[in-house]
């Protein structure tokens, strides 16, 4: 790589940065549905035909912002995970473990959590790039779930027959090789955390839960319990 095209390279890196920056700092100020190039362009002091070589529109923008989200989450998550897994503790703990580190992200960066979990955008529809990052926090669950089956640290819950259908259709999807009626636990168990979290980020536990730290942990002791993991002492 010539010198030339290697300083070319970081600063484009730079200014990228610098733009994504901005956005998110207008998102703070302002939220995602009045988010504009022009806005960016003149905060930055670019013109805003300069700044479309970066970001040729709006969704694309919101685009690279939501990816870099959800990779900070999902990476908060897996890191919690492999931090967890090195202090060979139970596996109930080590599911509060990540569970507090996911809502540790979202306290800590309030504004890219609406962003993910918030109102939709007008006008915007997340692209395919998404998923992947989107996933994250999901199979960290289900790594986890997956080794607790391999160590003998976890239970079959149970399954309704009019849930099983359903439930085998979701295992195949995304994880055959765990029981049907754990997989189907486990989705409950994402959605009931992230609908812990946007409770608490949006407001609904004002005057209603004082001791958040508390009522969280409780919470998701009973979400680790809900999807079959247990501690080995007596099967529980």
């Amino acid at each position: 790589m010539s010198t030339v095209r290697g300083a070319r390279e970081r600063a484009r890196t730079e200014i990228t940065l610098a733009i994504k920056d901005e956005a998110r700092r207008q998102l703070a100020a302002e939220g995602a549905s009045t988010l504009s190039l022009r806005a960016v362009a003149r905060e930055l002091g670019m013109v805003s035909s300069a700044l479309y070589r970066y970001f040729p529109s709006r969704d694309e923008l919101l685009t690279a912002l939501i990816v870099d989200a959800y990779d900070a989450l999902g990476e908060a998550a897996e890191t919690a995970r492999a931090s967890a897994a090195g202090s060979s503790g139970p596996y109930p703990a080590r599911w509060t473990a990540v569970t507090c580190a996911v809502r540790a992200w979202a306290l800590a960066h309030p504004h890219e959590y609406a962003l993910l979990y918030g109102s939709p955008v007008p006008g915007y529809s997340a692209p395919q790039d998404t998923v992947g990052p989107a996933s994250r926090v999901g199979l960290t669950l289900i790594g986890l779930v997956r080794e607790a089956h391999a160590a003998g640290r976890a239970e079959v819950p149970p399954l309704g027959a009019t849930a099983a259908a359903e439930a085998a259709r979701m295992a195949g999807d995304l994880a055959p090789d765990l029981p049907p009626a754990t997989v189907a636990a486990l989705v409950a168990a994402w959605a009931q955390l992230f609908g812990l979290l946007s409770f608490e980020l949006f407001g609904q536990f004002h005057r209603v839960v004082e001791d958040r730290d508390a009522f969280f942990a409780r919470a998701t002791g009973e979400l680790a319990r809900a999807v079959g993991l247990t501690t080995g002492e007596d099967g529980r």
